[in-house]
């Protein structure tokens, strides 16, 4: 499927993204959105560095949001 994230247009499927994620240690989620992606729940954020292997001041949660939404991952926030 094809996602837009920081202007750049990305080739994924939901199986590339698990593996791409596999053995990736979540980062401690306080507040903002998450995404479980292989029954392990990640910061929106961090899977969209480690998917793009872009900064992350390059793209917002939003961008990802919708990308992981379009390939079926559940996405839950999180208040602090």
């Amino acid at each position: 499927m094809r996602v837009t994230i920081a202007r750049r247009h990305f080739y994924f499927h939901a199986n590339e993204v698990e593996q791409a994620m596999n053995g990736v240690t979540p980062e401690p989620a306080v507040t903002g959105m998450s995404v479980d992606i292989g029954g392990v729940r990640y910061p929106i954020m961090q899977v969209g560095a480690v998917i793009t292997r872009q900064d992350r001041r390059d793209f917002n949660a939003g961008e990802v949001q919708r990308a992981m939404q379009a390939l079926g991952f559940p996405i839950h926030t999180t208040s602090g």
